[in-house]
């Protein structure tokens, strides 16, 4: 039987969003409020409001392909998880991962990445919020929508600061350490 290795769909994945980007609403810009929609954390049962649950607060919110994924569970949440104290000690009161998953999946990957405290994993299983934001892409060698990989900064449920991958899953300009996020909450302090 023929397997195909991971960086062959990658190679397709990249090829396929370059070609076709997906249809769908305007994508999300610095100034927009985060769209109104359910996320999950852990169980089907434990929703979380957007915009609400980041109203009044200071936000990292990066998007990722899949759960489990080479590039998400090697590079970018240990990343995160790496930034995680230094980036809560200048300010930040959340740090949110949303993925195209279900909400078990998303708290087994929590589990496995040791991002507990650290790092809220989010899913959202029927893609609605990342549509919404205009950040999804049609993979289907990875299972069909999936978020564009991104990163954000939010601050009091508007988005300030967003970087989005170019080819959608490559790993340039969506780490930690990319994010300027200390000018917003300093700004947002002087002003108060």
């Amino acid at each position: 039987m023929f397997r195909q290795g991971t960086g062959s769909l990658i190679k397709q994945v990249r090829r396929f969003s370059a070609q076709n980007p997906p249809p769908g609403p305007q994508l999300i810009r610095v100034g927009d409020y985060l769209p109104k929609c359910d996320l999950y954390e852990d169980f089907p049962s434990n929703s979380v409001h957007m915009p609400d649950f980041v109203k009044g607060k200071n936000v990292i919110m990066f998007g990722v392909p899949g759960a489990f994924s080479p590039g998400c569970s090697k590079t970018h949440v240990p990343e995160y998880v790496r930034a995680s104290n230094q980036m809560k000690k200048n300010g930040i009161d959340e740090i949110i991962c949303v993925s195209v998953n279900d909400p078990y999946v998303m708290g087994a990957w929590a589990d496995h990445q040791k991002t507990r405290k650290k790092i809220r994993m989010l899913a959202d299983p029927s893609g609605k919020f990342i549509y919404s934001l205009g950040l999804g892409m049609h993979i289907p060698s990875f299972g069909g929508f999936r978020a564009r990989r991104f990163a954000m900064v939010v601050v009091d449920s508007m988005v300030k600061e967003l970087h989005i991958e170019p080819d959608g899953v490559g790993l340039c300009c969506t780490l930690a350490h990319v994010l300027s996020y200390k000018k917003y909450i300093e700004n947002k302090n002087t002003i108060l």
